[in-house]
This record gives C-alpha cells, sequence and structure tokens, in this order.
C-alpha cells in the first residue's frame, strides 16, 4: 500500500483530478482519496516514484505518509 499526503487536495474536486491522475498511471488500482485529512492510498505493484511524479503532473505535489 502506498500512501501520501497531498496537502492541496481540499475538496471532492481535487479528489476527483487526483484519482484520475492515478487511474491514468494504473487503471486496476485500488485508491481511496480523503479529502478532509488530505491524504490518499493506493494499492498497486507501480513504484511509489511513477504515482508521485504523476500527481506532481497534475498539479497535486505529494509527500509519502
Amino acid at each position: 500500500m502506498i500512501s501520501f499526503t497531498i496537502p492541496n487536495m481540499t475538496c471532492g474536486g481535487c479528489a476527483k483530478s487526483v484519482t484520475k491522475a492515478l487511474s491514468d498511471v494504473d487503471g486496476q488500482a485500488l485508491i481511496e482519496t480523503k479529502p478532509a485529512t488530505r491524504t490518499v492510498k493506493i494499492k498497486s505493484n507501480i513504484a511509489e516514484s511513477t504515482f508521485r511524479t504523476a500527481l506532481s503532473a497534475a498539479g497535486y505535489p505529494a509527500d509519502p505518509v
């Protein structure tokens, strides 16, 4: 399980954008976003760095939890 804190994910719209960016990397990943705590959890076999790059490119830089 990969976990990130995303400081600028503050609402449901942000969470949708984050989910889309992550799904574009791995369409089979299980993704759980929580805007209230600004966290996301990803279950995937893809490297953490690949997801971080995709999130940054989408405007949502992430920090590992």
